[in-house]
């Protein structure tokens, strides 16, 4: 059975190339750019690894992030923040996330990162 990600990117052209290169690699991709709703498609869909845009090291940036570790129904799922403020990498993952990947991202690290959690 697949391993699935779900992927919320506000960026059309990144979420894109991470879908398509995930897929490539033989995962089931769900792709949001927009958080809307986003709880109850984690839960229909079950993923195993949420990643997850977060564009500016603020409290709103952070808690969708928080909200997610903060639910029994889906804390146990590894979230890859994903970001291209520098101050992210040293704050959310001291807050919720289990990994962070700097953006603009290299595919191998980012692929490596991925494949970690899902083993962790």
């Amino acid at each position: 059975m697949k391993k699935k990600i779900f992927v919320v990117e506000n960026d059309d052209s990144i979420l894109e190339i991470v879908a398509a290169l995930l897929n490539d690699e033989g995962y089931d991709v769900k792709a949001l750019t927009t958080k809307e709703g986003i709880y109850e498609q984690i839960e229909n869909y079950k993923p195993n690894v949420i990643l997850l845009d977060i564009i500016k090291p603020t409290d709103e940036g952070a808690e969708l992030c928080r909200t997610l570790k903060a639910d029994s129904r889906t804390k146990h799922i590894p979230v890859i923040v994903m970001s291209t403020h520098s101050r992210v990498a040293e704050t959310i993952k001291s807050v919720c996330a289990d990994e962070v990947v700097p953006k603009p991202f290299d595919i191998f690290d980012l692929l490596n990162t991925i494949e970690l959690q899902l083993s962790a």
